[in-house]
């Protein structure tokens, strides 16, 4: 979708987390969001091989997985409430978008792997982030 492929593919990520989260057991919400994260990225490299060499760009903005793995990290062990959604939504776009370091140097390893983990890491800068404003509630 357009304008903005990266952004409208986080938001359907937070909203299908969302619902299978709330249909988890508390207990098992952190380790599905850790395995799912894992297994997109694993799958999402060489699909993003795979495209970016069939289309003949570097980073083909229409690959979306990239963002479904950032904001999946992004989302890990944050309790299931709109405004924690919203602020890891806000959180991961920001570190996409600004890419601070190392992200922008992950973007400039080849292929599926550099498509992939820049986002991998902005997550990880979300991840971060979120976690300390519930550890310092901010969120409250």
């Amino acid at each position: 979708m357009r304008p903005g492929p990266g952004s409208w593919s986080s938001a359907v990520t937070v909203l299908l987390w969302a619902a299978l989260a709330y249909n988890l057991a508390p207990w098992l919400r952190t380790p599905v969001a850790i395995v799912l994260a894992a297994l997109v990225t694993l799958i999402g490299i060489p699909a993003a091989t795979q495209v970016a060499r069939g289309s003949g760009t570097k980073d083909p903005q229409f690959v979306v997985i990239d963002e479904v793995a950032g904001q999946l990290i992004a989302l890990i062990a944050v309790p299931l409430a709109w405004k924690f959604f919203l602020a890891g939504f806000i959180l991961f776009r920001v570190f996409d978008i600004l890419k601070p370091p190392p992200v922008r140097q992950l973007e400039a390893i080849p292929e599926g792997t550099g498509i992939v983990l820049d986002d991998v890491a902005a997550g990880l800068y979300a991840l971060a982030v979120m976690h300390l404003f519930l550890h310092f509630g901010v969120l409250k």
